[in-house]
């Protein structure tokens, strides 16, 4: 894949992160204005978290733009690590919502209340559910197309955010029966699961800009560097992240007595090979003579 068309691919990713933003800006509304009408603490809880999601939303699409933006004197490698820096500032945003949920939710379960939501609030819930469900069957079908983490995140996100709002139905149908505390406690589920989401995305962010790298696609690079011809063994091979990309090192072992011309047309093959790899983006090949 060339360059203009992972820049291309990065400009069709706006669109899953732009439908995200659309659909939780309307659907955190909806559930906002309805869970305090209905007294709802589970639907306000699920209203906050898509707020927060709102907040995801942007932050993957500002670090989509600017990962367009082609390498300068400054950013040799480009600016793919954009959407990265982007998703780490999302997730302390979204931590401190989750915290303020938990507060909240815990607050009003110890309280007690008399009184079940009304059963508007679950119906706002199945909506909600069916809506984002649409949404994320639309931005994973994207991902695969472009082979995008980042909207492949956003649509993992999209499928949490309907199991939420079922959850929700749970327990605002439970408190319908005779059990107002399930309400509350629902909501405190909510809390949690925000909070892991952000630590999710704090820890892959955080993985990546510290150059963490996933050890099966480093085996799976290394036996496609053993299966060239010519090549005797990988001395060492390294790789980090640059957004959804890859740059790999790998120093190779070659006979030592080939002519330089033929351990450079090595070197030059498994340059070639590893960048037929969707996600490589760059190769830096050094030989040394084998035992």
């Amino acid at each position: 894949m060339d360059q203009q068309q992972r820049f291309d691919n990065l400009k069709l990713g706006e669109r899953g992160a732009i439908v995200s933003i659309i659909a939780y800006i309307c659907l955190s509304s909806i559930k906002l204005i309805i869970g305090y009408a209905a007294g709802s603490e589970a639907l306000k809880a699920d209203g906050l978290n898509n707020a927060t999601d709102i907040v995801a939303s942007i932050a993957v699409l500002v670090g989509l733009k600017i990962a367009q933006k082609p390498a300068d004197k400054d950013h040799p490698y480009g600016h793919w690590k954009s959407e990265t820096i982007a998703s780490l500032a999302a997730s302390f945003i979204m931590m401190a919502v989750g915290l303020q949920v938990l507060v909240e939710a815990a607050i009003s379960m110890f309280h007690g209340r008399e009184q079940a939501p009304d059963l508007i609030s679950a119906w706002a819930g199945v909506f909600c559910a069916i809506v984002m469900y649409a949404v994320y069957r639309y931005n994973k079908k994207l991902a695969l197309k472009i082979n995008s983490q980042a909207v492949m995140a956003a649509a993992k996100d999209n499928i949490a955010d309907a199991l939420v709002s079922i959850g929700t139905v749970v327990g605002i149908i439970g408190a319908q029966l005779n059990m107002p505390w399930l309400d509350p406690l629902t909501a405190i589920l909510v809390g949690f699961i925000i909070c892991k989401t952000a630590w999710d995305i704090f820890r892959e962010a955080s993985h990546h800009l510290s150059d963490g790298f996933d050890e099966q696609k480093i085996e799976l690079y290394k036996d496609t560097v053993l299966s060239i011809e010519g090549v005797e063994d990988v001395k060492e091979i390294r790789a980090r992240n640059y957004g959804s990309n890859a740059v790999i090192d790998v120093i190779l072992l070659i006979q030592s007595d080939l002519e330089f011309q033929k351990a450079h047309e090595i070197a030059t093959r498994v340059e070639d090979e590893l960048k037929k790899l969707s996600n490589v983006y760059e190769v830096h090949v050094h030989y040394e003579p084998g035992v």
